[in-house]
């Protein structure tokens, strides 16, 4: 059986974290801060989890975790 590929744009945008959840950042936080307070812009910062039903498919993408 052929070994299989990751989904590498989804490499770099997921982490699947040692419990399994899927690790993600929040959009619209890389320009046009201007317009953005300043608590919107630090939560932007951080990162989050995806939810379960997206967890099931960025999971398809990475399979080797």
């Amino acid at each position: 059986m052929p070994k299989l590929k990751t989904n590498k744009s989804a490499s770099k945008r997921f982490k699947i974290t040692k419990s399994g959840k899927v690790k993600r950042g929040f959009a619209f936080g890389r320009h046009l801060f201007n317009g953005k307070s300043a608590k919107r812009r630090r939560k932007l910062r951080g990162s989050d989890m995806a939810s379960p039903e997206d967890t099931r498919r960025v999971k398809r993408l990475l399979p080797n975790g």
